[in-house]
């Protein structure tokens, strides 16, 4: 199969055979993120890293990935370090960066900003997150830990969870997951709904999506449950955050009895208790290490 994605901007811009190339491959590159084999495939190659947002995950598992292939990383993990407190504008900063390296990955607080610098660069563009939009690198990990763990993707039933009208990793798994044969159930108060948008294209895909905000519903059917954790920062008003925070707790006595298992993108406040992380429910730490190969193949893919 051809890989035909010169830069990674939404999820929405992949085939499903993308995707499905992007996962074999993510297999191959798992022993060397494991430190059981080594590859230098990348080496003399550097990624950018440009995160205007904090990040744990994604950044480390972006310069984990890259170093394991045998390349480097520069950048920031934080604006206030860079010329930007000095006035430079995105587009000075970004084009100054490509020009030290052989790909981008940027995340921001605007939606739409990883295409913008897409058009302004010649080097390949990861979006890391942009907003409340689109994050499709996790959604590949997310698609690659339902199949490595549940053996399959086509005939899932995956629950998501919580904050559904901020989550960028929601929004953009729900479109991936419309490319496979899936069923889906949207659990979130009212106020947190999934954007009416995406209701309307899965819709308009022949998805059906059962929307309730009552968890019990679906625990006897669903074989994932994919969480996310109310996220305070994208919330306009304070009083309505203080409102809804803590609408779901997911402990191990609620999932007792059920086979789903529980995912999460991280960091977790208090929508996951601990008594989950050591049962077989909890797959969120072994989540976000397949990160890494999942990574790795797509840094592959774009530089080699």
């Amino acid at each position: 199969m051809v890989f035909t994605q010169k830069d990674i901007i939404s999820i929405r811009d992949f085939s499903k055979k993308d995707i499905e190339e992007i996962l074999k491959l993510a297999e191959k590159m798992e022993p060397i993120a494991r430190s059981m084999e080594t590859c230098r495939v990348l080496e003399g190659k550097l990624l950018g890293n440009l995160f205007y947002e904090p990040s744990t995950r994604t950044r480390l598992s972006f310069e984990a990935a890259m170093q394991r292939l045998g390349g480097g990383v520069i950048g920031f993990a934080e604006a206030g370090v860079s010329s930007v407190t000095k006035g430079e504008n995105l587009t000075d900063t970004v084009r100054i960066v490509a020009e030290y390296t052989d790909a981008l990955v940027i995340r921001h607080k605007m939606e739409g900003t990883a295409r913008f610098v897409a058009d302004e660069v010649d080097v390949p563009v990861i979006n890391a997150g942009d907003g409340a939009g689109q994050h499709p690198t996790q959604t590949l990990l997310d698609l690659y830990t339902m199949q490595r763990i549940l053996g399959k993707i086509d005939g899932l039933h995956v629950a998501l969870v919580g904050d559904l009208k901020y989550g960028r990793t929601v929004h953009s798994l729900a479109y991936a997951l419309a490319m496979f044969e899936v069923k889906m159930s949207f659990i979130s108060p009212v106020e947190l709904r999934m954007p009416r948008e995406v209701l309307h294209d899965l819709s308009n895909s022949g998805i059906y999506v059962n929307e309730t905000e009552d968890i019990h519903e679906v625990l006897n059917y669903a074989d994932v449950l994919y969480v996310t954790r109310i996220q305070k920062e994208r919330f306009p008003d304070p009083a309505e955050y203080a409102k809804i925070k803590g609408a779901y707790l997911i402990n191990s006595q609620l999932l007792q009895g059920s086979e789903t298992i529980v995912m999460h993108p991280l960091p977790r406040v208090d929508e996951i208790s601990h008594d989950v992380d050591n049962t077989p429910y909890g797959k969120y730490f072994q989540q976000a290490f397949y990160g890494v190969p999942v990574r790795m193949a797509i840094l592959k893919k774009l530089l080699k």
